[in-house]
């Protein structure tokens, strides 16, 4: 074979190959983009969250009615006023219970100045009688004279007695009227503010019916203290305990987290939804500061601290597949698996006990079409999270 055959076959095979190595390249196709963060060291937590939205509770709560039916003659609160315990809510129309106290009060005072009398008139018939044994001695006095006025004294002794009796019963008359009259007037059993005022003077109010629940003539609220109630799912709930720390977030605030502590776990498990079974959870803030200006029915959800650790090797939660396995690019730019095995976790962050180190860059885009192992993939951004 001449010189020149030989230059050909060699050109023609060296085309081939560039020919071949180009349709290989074109045939791995783009790189897909993908999100990566770095294995750091930070805090994770072990939490358990709210299955539905919780409520904002106000510490007391009162929807009070008055105990009788009548017509509403004074109303000297209106929704939105602050008042004092013991203050007058609502009155309802009483002229006839007051005339009865009024009466019953004049009797006692009548009682009264005529045991007074009786009682004198005693003090008296005991020193007649003193006064005649004393003249008996002297011979001066009859036996008979003597007897009378003993008899006299005891008798009229009775009767003071009698009437201080009859004073304790006009008292007792006296306060029947005032339990009475009392029970037509609403009053506030603690201080807060009035929510809601279900009536105007002049209609009539009645008592609700045994077993059928009417609005409260008057909703009272103590907003100086306030909680959140949420809904533990049943499964996560035995591992909740009075005292623990809990984090609260409210859709009105959404750039905040405010701190919280356990107040209640409830003894009895929600049968709202026969699947998804619940245990309402108290969360008290911890700085009652917070709640300036909040108000009694936010939504708020609650995550409650089982374990905590800190400065511990961590990952987003978000990037481990299932069998606690992760992504990363290996060598000529294609995805590979690397497991892991976990420690405490959360929705944000997983502690990592083995298979990565410090600085590892994994891909937290799992979710992205065309991510899976062997794939060709290029690093977009990385991501990088706080505590």
């Amino acid at each position: 074979m001449s010189f020149r055959h030989t230059r050909v076959y060699i050109t023609l095979i060296t085309v081939g190959l560039l020919i071949a190595a180009l349709f290989l390249w074109l045939g791995r196709g783009q790189p897909i983009e993908v999100i990566t963060a770095a294995v750091e060291y930070g805090t994770v937590r072990d939490t358990v969250a709210n299955t539905r939205a919780g409520t904002i509770e106000a510490c007391r709560r009162a929807g009070i009615s008055p105990s009788m039916g009548g017509q509403i003659a004074s109303l000297p609160v209106k929704e939105g006023d602050l008042v004092q315990a013991g203050q007058i809510l609502m009155e309802l129309w009483n002229d006839d219970l007051q005339a009865q106290l009024q009466l019953a009060t004049s009797e006692a005072k009548a009682s009264i100045s005529r045991a007074d009398q009786v009682c004198v008139m005693a003090e008296v018939a005991l020193r007649d009688a003193q006064r005649l044994k004393k003249l008996q001695k002297k011979n001066l006095a009859s036996e008979e004279a003597i007897d009378k006025a003993d008899g006299e004294a005891r008798a009229q002794k009775s009767a003071c007695k009698a009437a201080r009796a009859a004073t304790e019963v006009s008292e007792s008359s006296m306060d029947v009227a005032m339990a009475a009259l009392d029970r037509t007037r609403l009053t506030a059993p603690f201080a807060g503010i009035v929510a809601e005022v279900n009536g105007e003077v002049g209609e009539f109010v009645t008592p609700s019916p045994v077993g059928i629940p009417t609005p409260p003539a008057v909703d009272l609220m103590d907003i100086s203290c306030l909680y959140v109630s949420a809904p533990i799912d049943e499964v996560d709930a035995p591992e909740i305990r009075v005292g623990m720390a809990a984090n609260i977030s409210l859709d009105a605030f959404t750039r905040k987290i405010f701190e919280g502590k356990v107040r209640r776990v409830a003894p009895y498990v929600l049968e709202m939804e026969k699947q998804a079974r619940t245990v309402d959870v108290e969360v008290d803030f911890v700085c009652q500061s917070d709640c300036d200006n909040m108000l009694p029915g936010y939504s708020a959800d609650i995550e409650v601290i089982l374990q905590e650790q800190e400065g511990a090797l961590r990952i987003p939660t978000e990037a481990i597949l299932e069998g606690n396995k992760v992504l990363r690019i290996g060598s000529e730019g294609l995805l590979e698996e690397q497991e892991i095995e976990v420690g405490l976790s959360n929705w944000a962050w997983t502690e990592v006990i083995k298979g990565l180190k410090e600085g590892d860059e994994i891909i937290v885009s799992i979710d992205r079409d065309g991510v899976e192992v062997g794939a060709l993939a290029e690093k977009e951004a990385t991501a990088s999270g706080n505590d």
